[in-house]
């Protein structure tokens, strides 16, 4: 975990990047993997038999191979690789058997991405929509989700780790209480910051973006259970997803390729090959410990200053996020200030809108931790917000 495997970083030591929870930095070795493959094998997968197209091809299969070996997936055709987490669980939602009269349950806690599509599913066909509440201290009520389970829910949408507060949902639990409803997570801040064993999670769905776990941007996945989307209708129709075309019907590729339509993203896969290698380096398990250890050091030291107040729950039950707001100041004039100091934080909603209300506020500065963070990043946040205090002490 050292800054200098990150250019941007090391080209400016000045900037204390604190928005990981948006989207991560990239290591040199992620960098040359992209470069690499556009330099040495760059023709369309699965579109020629010439030698070119099928190096190609190889690099595709095998940087699925390999994001599914860090993700504890046993069957690598069952891992979709899509633009990102918003995109997997769109494609779930628009795919999935509902009807008037079934019920859809999302947490308060979740990202839009995995709030309004179900939401606008459920007025489209008329199901009911239900949210599960979250506790005080940010985390899922799970008493209150088990009371919004009845033999008519067909989908319980959560959400790994809260985007906003970093709370993290208790999966093992979830699992217990949907009663065989399909559970669709999003896992789009647990796979970058936890270690993460589809196999053994008992879900459904497990959707996920490479740009906030050190890949490029325009690639993550869909990780589900082979009976389910081999159920499933195709979400977009084109190349690579045929398997016959009539004249007056059409056949559907086998998995994965039924749900990849189009020229694969072979730059994005292998940049992501090459972000969870980099990971695995490090191990999983030391990058949380060292985002507790951050997380820890910042909450304490902000909640000491007067007048800050930092939401979520104990740092051993949220990830490396720490949201917060300063009194009489608003976290976009904060984020501002702290921009001076070279201090990147997220200012705002988050993308969640339902939660935020709940918290009663309008919006919250976040400080979101990764493994390229130090104890000075913690010192420079908690500088900014004393100085912002002060300036703002003095208008």
């Amino acid at each position: 975990m050292n800054k200098s495997d990150f250019p941007l970083l090391a080209r400016e030591p000045g900037l204390h990047y604190l928005d990981s929870a948006a989207t991560s930095q990239k290591p040199r070795a992620v960098l040359d993997a992209v470069r690499d493959v556009y330099e040495t094998a760059y023709a369309n997968p699965h579109r020629g038999a010439y030698a070119l197209s099928v190096a190609a091809t190889d690099r595709y299969h095998a940087a699925r191979e390999r994001v599914a070996r860090f993700l504890g997936v046993s069957d690598p055709a069952c891992l979709i690789f899509t633009r990102g987490t918003t995109e997997s669980l769109n494609l779930v939602a628009a795919t999935a058997d509902i009807h008037r009269g079934d019920e859809i349950v999302v947490t308060r806690l979740e990202h839009h991405a995995n709030f309004v599509p179900w939401q606008q599913l459920a007025l489209k066909t008329g199901a009911t929509f239900k949210i599960a509440e979250i506790t005080e201290d940010g985390r899922l009520d799970l008493d209150h989700l088990r009371s919004l389970i009845t033999p008519r829910t067909k989908i319980v949408a959560v959400t790994h780790v809260s985007n906003a507060i970093g709370s993290i949902t208790p999966l093992a639990e979830v699992v217990g209480i949907a009663k065989g409803a399909i559970i669709v997570v999003d896992g789009a801040q647990s796979a970058p910051h936890m270690r993460v064993e589809f196999d053994r999670l008992g879900v459904d769905f497990y959707a996920f973006s490479g740009h906030k776990m050190l890949g490029p941007t325009g690639i993550g996945g869909l990780v589900g259970r082979r009976e389910r989307l081999e159920a499933m209708p195709p979400y977009q129709t084109g190349g690579d997803m045929i398997e016959f075309v009539g004249d007056d019907h059409t056949t559907w590729n086998i998995l994965p390729h039924k749900f990849e339509a189009g020229t694969p993203n072979l730059g994005g896969a292998v940049g992501l090959a090459a972000a969870v290698e980099y990971l695995d380096a490090i191990g999983m398990d030391n990058v949380r410990r060292h985002e507790q250890e951050l997380t820890a050091a910042a909450s304490k030291r902000l909640t000491a200053i007067e007048g800050v107040r930092v939401f979520g729950p104990t740092p051993a039950e949220r990830s490396g996020v720490v949201s917060f707001t300063v009194a009489d100041i608003h976290p976009h004039d904060l984020a501002t200030i702290l921009d001076q100091d070279g201090v990147a934080i997220r200012a705002g909603h988050h993308c969640a809108q339902p939660l935020i209300r709940r918290l009663g506020v309008g919006a919250t500065a976040r400080a979101s931790f990764y493994v390229y963070n130090d104890e000075s990043d913690v010192e420079a946040l908690v500088t900014g917000v004393k100085r912002a205090q002060s300036l703002f002490a003095n208008v």
